[in-house]
Parts: structure tokens; C-alpha cells; sequence
């Protein structure tokens, strides 16, 4: 169901409105959605399921965006992972708020730490790292909601690479003592300074995807190039499927 900042395209209920209008429930799940995850979810139910489950589901890619405007006509803006971090930490820094990154390393974790105090020093931040694996013991997705749930922030990250942090999320989203919980990846490595997020220009250009394939071309060809190709063959779906004449019988 869409309201007033929202549109139904391609199978999801997409954001289209300023961050500004962020809904400001309790355990509000924030989502993003591009053409790989887009891709992903085709083909995994429960990925799927947690991208159309989500409060709000941001278009963080150019691909998004162009599928949208041709499919069903609606303008709307790429919002990625990095602005909504961005916007979040500018928020809580006015308000005296508190943060949790959960997901990463221990050493990525110290450094996020480190640069919010020396760049937001009036937001209270805590941090745990899960174990690296594909699934959680019962043990320990509780230690998981225990460390988030005592710190209880006010904006919670989660850092777990996609669709592991956004099935995480949506699976645990209604026990977590947190006002919003963003999924956003690669987000804890860019603000760590372990991966350099591309330039301004990159991103103003709608090209931001090209400049971390340039400098990844190895982890981010698959990514970008191969579905890429197959974001392009449910472009061309959505956009026949809509203009196909329906007859009666």
C-alpha cells in the first residue's frame, strides 16, 4: 500500500520523496534497493519478501531510477546507503542521539568509532561484529538483539552485505529497541575509510556504479556488468508487460 511519499513500480512500494519525510515509528526498517539486489530477489523469496516488507525502500542506484521513469513514469531520486548514513548522523549530532553498527570487523568497527567522535561528537555510538558466516545460531542472534537492545540507539546500521542484512533485519526487526534500522552494506566500510567511496563527480553524474567498477573491476564486473544484462531482460519484461493489451473472453 503507497501513501503520499511512495510509488508502486516494478513489484515494490520505492521512496520518492526527501529524507526529510522519513517516517519516525518505532523500529522503522529502512531498506535499498538496486539492480543487483533487484536481481537477487527474483530468484530468493525471503530477500524479496524483506524488500517489499520494508517501511521504507530507498532507490540507491541510476538503474532503479531509469526503470521506474520508463516502466510507470515516475520521477524520483537515487537515495543511496552513504546519504541516508550521512543524513542520519547529521540528525543525531543536532540532537544528541546514539548509533549502533552492527555487522563488519572489529578493526572496521574501531574506525567508525573513531571518525564519528572526531566528526560527530555529541552522538553516543556503540558497535558489535557477528560472526562471518552464512547463518546465525540461536546463541547467537541472541547475542546479536542483546548488544543492540542494551545500548538501545536511536538509529541502528546494520553492515552484513546484501541479502544477508536485509532478510537479518526484517526477520528480527520487531524485537529490536531501536527507532530506525538501516540496512547499508558497504556504507561501514566507506565511512571506515577501508574502501573509498568515488568521487562527488561520479555520483552527481549518476555514475557512481562505474566508479567503483573502475576501481574494483574484478569483485564488481558481475555486479554491474553481468546483471547488469539481466536487470535489462525484466526492464524490457516490466515495460512489454505494461503495454501488452489484455483481452476478454
Amino acid at each position: 500500500m503507497t501513501d503520499s511519499t511512495t510509488i508502486h513500480s516494478i513489484g515494490y512500494d520505492i521512496f520518492a520523496s526527501s529524507l526529510d519525510d522519513l517516517p519516525t515509528a518505532h523500529q522503522t526498517l529502512v531498506n535499498t534497493i538496486n539492480q543487483y539486489s533487484y536481481c537477487i530477489a527474483e530468484n530468493d523469496p525471503e530477500f524479496k519478501a524483506s524488500l517489499q516488507n520494508a517501511d521504507v525502500l530507498l532507490a540507491d542506484g541510476i538503474a532503479i531510477v531509469v526503470t521506474v521513469r520508463i516502466v510507470d513514469g515516475f520521477k524520483i531520486k537515487k537515495i543511496a546507503g552513504a546519504d541516508l548514513h550521512k543524513y542520519c548522523l547529521d540528525k543525531l549530532q543536532k540532537t544528541n542521539g546514539s548509533c549502533f553498527y552492527l555487522g563488519s570487523n572489529v578493526s572496521t568497527l574501531q574506525k567508525i568509532t573513531t571518525h564519528i567522535n572526531e566528526e560527530y561528537p555529541n552522538i553516543r555510538v556503540g558497535t558489535f561484529s557477528p560472526p562471518y558466516k552464512t547463518v546465525f545460531t540461536d546463541a547467537e542472534n541472541a547475542e546479536m538483539l542483546a548488544q543492540v537492545n542494551t545500548f538501545k540507539p536511536d538509529v541502528l546500521f546494520v553492515g552484513m552485505t546484501a541479502p544477508k542484512q536485509e532478510k537479518w533485519a526484517y526477520a528480527n526487526k520487531q524485537q529490536l529497541d531501536t527507532q530506525l534500522i538501516c540496512s547499508v552494506g558497504a556504507v561501514f566500510d566507506f565511512y571506515a575509510g577501508t574502501v573509498k567511496r568515488p568521487s562527488k563527480i561520479w555520483v552527481d553524474l549518476g555514475l557512481e556504479w562505474l566508479g567503483r567498477f573502475i576501481k574494483e573491476p574484478k569483485r564488481m564486473w558481475k555486479r554491474y556488468i553481468y546483471y547488469g544484462f539481466i536487470f535489462c531482460y525484466h526492464l524490457v519484461n516490466q515495460k512489454f508487460n505494461k503495454q501488452k493489451p489484455s483481452f476478454g473472453k
